[in-house]
């Protein structure tokens, strides 16, 4: 007989078929319901036992955690709540779950508690929907570059060199950490490191892309990257992944059409195909605003903010134009940001963009051509002299989700820029050579898996849309 997945059984039609599934026991009730399930929904399948037919120690062994083996009839159900159930007539325990024991009871168990629990949250309704829907965000992602032209491309985890200028790398090094060799300036010598040179693990696959980007024509990166910020808080992690597409001959309006046509089509194909666990997700979030003063509550819900986000055009607007929509706002007049708009030049934080987002504009907001100053040294210059063709994608509720740029790709212009911000020119050399030897306008942009699986799931801290989170103390699974 061959074995079904849950989510199949619970599409079949019942004819008192024989039927085989494998799961785990979420509730056993009376001695006589079993709601097991496998993984594959959100969903349980009731089966039903009539323990006269089986001896005491295996019905003893049948509680919340243990892994079943169960043979059966499909039927119609007799009860609400299901469309079909089984009739069981052969259990096997795979392994038993002690009650006294066993972490993950039918009951509500905080997030904090569930992340000391990190090997075993999966089997709860929360984060089972929550890695379903990764897992099909990261197909969509696939699946949309495959679709439209990329090549896949595997960026270097260890780099020499530091994509953002923040140096808040991790080194990498078999140096001995009590007897490291020493330069004749007393300084650790990196020549006799594994590399021959000081290491890191990168922070970026972006420069790397932008070389095989100007031999492909379209390449995207998808992968580990890590940043060594001591931050702790509910949007930092020190291991995360990053999506990063580089487009030759794109230049910044062209990258913007290609970011938001990305992001509706990751966001159509969850809406598409994981009804189920957005639905429960959704009951989920309402429940948790239930709790919270009305004015901390979302103006929308889970489903509804996604469609917000895949049924409107997406606004374009400067750097300057939104500074002064902010200026002029009523929160800033009213000191109600924690970070007043005063001048041309300030870093916008997450409250001026979901406020242009969620009050001004009323949609996504793509913002561009920022200050030169508050970006990174490979964007663009203007021809103003002041700002650079950076553009950065704004969603409701969490603000900034992508971040891009049409790419510098003078040489003299990006040698300058490189010297203004103390770059040497000898680590970044080959990447100077792409803007010697058949330089063209190109352009990509970034994207934190995490965030998106954030929004997509209404979840309120990054520490739990990853399966074995990475932040400072700790790195405990």
């Amino acid at each position: 007989m061959a074995q079904i997945s849950i989510q199949q059984l619970l599409v079949t039609e019942p004819k008192s078929q024989d039927v085989e599934v494998n799961g785990w026991v979420k509730t056993f009730r009376s001695n006589r319901f079993i709601a097991l399930n496998d993984g594959s929904t959100i969903n349980n399948i009731q089966c039903v036992v009539d323990f006269e037919n089986f001896d005491e120690k295996t019905i003893k062994a049948i509680n919340t955690g243990a892994a079943l083996n169960i043979k059966g009839k499909l039927i119609e159900s007799q009860g609400k709540g299901q469309d079909v159930e089984i009739v069981v007539e052969e259990i096997y325990v795979h392994g038993a779950a002690d009650p006294e024991s066993y972490p993950i009871q039918p009951k509500k168990h905080s997030l904090e508690f569930l992340r000391e629990k990190a090997h075993l949250r999966v089997r709860t309704n929360t984060f089972s929907a929550i890695m379903r829907l990764r897992s099909a965000l990261a197909f969509a992602v696939h699946d949309y570059f495959q679709r439209n032209g990329f090549y896949y491309f595997h960026a270097p985890i260890i780099t020499g060199s530091d994509a953002e200028g923040a140096g808040e790398m991790f080194r990498v090094t078999t140096l001995d950490e009590k007897n490291p060799p020493l330069t004749e300036e007393g300084r650790v010598n990196y020549k006799e490191d594994f590399f021959g040179k000081e290491t890191n693990l990168t922070v970026s696959g972006q420069l790397e892309a932008e070389a095989y980007a100007m031999g492909l024509g379209k390449v995207y990166t998808f992968g580990p990257t890590f940043r060594a910020e001591n931050s702790n808080t509910s949007r930092h992690l020190a291991e995360f992944w990053m999506i990063e597409p580089e487009m030759a001959f794109y230049d910044l309006s062209m990258n913007m059409d290609l970011a938001e046509d990305f992001i509706k089509s990751v966001l159509r194909y969850v809406l598409e195909h994981c009804k189920d666990d957005l639905k429960f997700l959704e009951k989920r979030l309402l429940d948790e605003e239930k709790t919270k003063p009305q004015a901390e509550r979302s103006e929308m819900a889970l489903i509804e903010k996604l469609r917000f986000v895949v049924d409107n055009n997406f606004k374009r607007v400067t750097y300057t134009e939104a500074i002064d929509i902010l200026r002029n706002s009523k929160p800033n007049k009213k000191k109600k940001f924690e970070y007043p708009i005063d001048e041309w030049g300030a870093d916008l934080q997450s409250e001026h963009e979901r406020f242009l987002v969620e009050k001004h504009f009323k949609c996504p907001v793509i913002l561009f051509d920022y200050p030169a100053k508050i970006k990174a040294f490979y964007m663009r210059l203007n021809e103003d002299g002041k700002t650079v063709r950076a553009m950065d994608v704004l969603f409701p509720g969490i603000g900034e989700i992508v971040g891009g740029s049409q790419r510098e790709e003078r040489l003299e212009v990006l040698q300058q820029k490189m010297a203004d911000l103390g770059i040497e020119e000898e680590e970044l050399w080959w990447y100077l050579e792409l803007r010697k030897f058949g330089t063209a306008v190109h352009s990509g942009f970034g994207l934190g898996f995490e965030r998106l699986v954030l929004f997509v799931t209404g979840m309120g801290n990054i520490r739990d849309v990853i399966p074995f989170p990475r932040t400072p103390q700790n790195a405990s699974f």
